[in-house]
């Protein structure tokens, strides 16, 4: 089928690109200048087993702020873009995920229309150098770009490493679930005729 995007966006505070294949493999190929962002963009990409490249450079001088949310925006872009007219999708994915002591909720709608409902609290502000509060703005991101809706749960969880990772692999399994195609005639899967 080849659902593919490339995406860029150039700033003055960011320089994104991004490359997704939704009938991947799941492999990544990261570039960006936070250790902690590439992990969890790979946990993306392998647990939503669509392929992804992302190479994003910014004003990480000031903070990583800009370059996480803008990179959320592109991937957002692209994974619209990928998606076409979203004929024979089955359009809603959830999934429930535990990593150790850590459990994340996800579920998504593919309806044209962004929101972002999350709920999450961690119990360290950094997990590496990078901010925790950064997590909603990368989801908030991704959203707008891709206009769907999410809600994110955190229902348990003591180590923020574990609980971060918890929520993108539940968003990685929702957005498997909802960008695949199971309507093989075609149809787009709404009332309305369009998403």
């Amino acid at each position: 089928m080849g659902r593919k995007a490339h995406v860029t966006r150039r700033t003055e505070e960011t320089n994104i690109a991004v490359a997704i294949e939704l009938e991947g493999r799941g492999e990544a190929k990261i570039v960006t200048p936070v250790g902690f962002f590439n992990h969890m963009l790979n946990t993306l990409a392998r647990h939503s087993k669509m392929d992804l490249e992302v190479e994003a450079k910014g004003d990480v001088e000031v903070d990583f702020h800009h370059l996480v949310e803008d990179t959320g925006i592109v991937l957002g872009q692209a994974l619209d873009e990928a998606l076409g007219d979203k004929k024979g999708i089955a359009r809603f994915g959830e999934a429930l995920v535990p990593m150790d002591e850590a459990l994340a909720l996800a579920a998504l709608d593919l309806s044209g229309r962004e929101h972002l409902s999350f709920t999450a609290s961690f119990t360290a502000t950094k997990v590496g150098d990078f901010d925790t509060e950064l997590v909603r703005e990368f989801f908030y991101g991704l959203v707008r770009g891709g206009k769907f809706t999410l809600h994110l749960r955190l229902l348990d969880g003591t180590n923020t490493h574990h609980a971060i990772e918890a929520l993108f692999k539940a968003f990685a399994k929702a957005l498997d679930r909802a960008t695949k195609v199971v309507d093989t005639r075609g149809s787009v899967p709404s009332t309305k005729g369009v998403l």
